[in-house]
């Protein structure tokens, strides 16, 4: 969260390495689908909340490249 609100206040993205955020919001895709099939709400809200994150911060490093 304190690098989505780095990003978002500074209009930079300039310090997200873009192939790096894709990897974990991949990864974190990933464990979330696991979650799911597990049936298992602790690993689905943790991840459904990085995921959601992640993406917010996936969007401002392409809006501020």
């Amino acid at each position: 969260m304190p690098q989505m609100f780095k990003t978002w206040q500074t209009k930079s993205a300039k310090d997200v390495s873009l192939l790096t955020l894709i990897t974990f919001t991949t990864g974190v895709f990933l464990w979330l689908i696991y979650g799911i099939y597990l049936q298992s709400l602790p690993i689905i809200l943790a991840n459904s909340v990085t995921f959601i994150f992640n993406l917010i911060i996936l969007w401002l490093k392409i809006r501020y490249r």
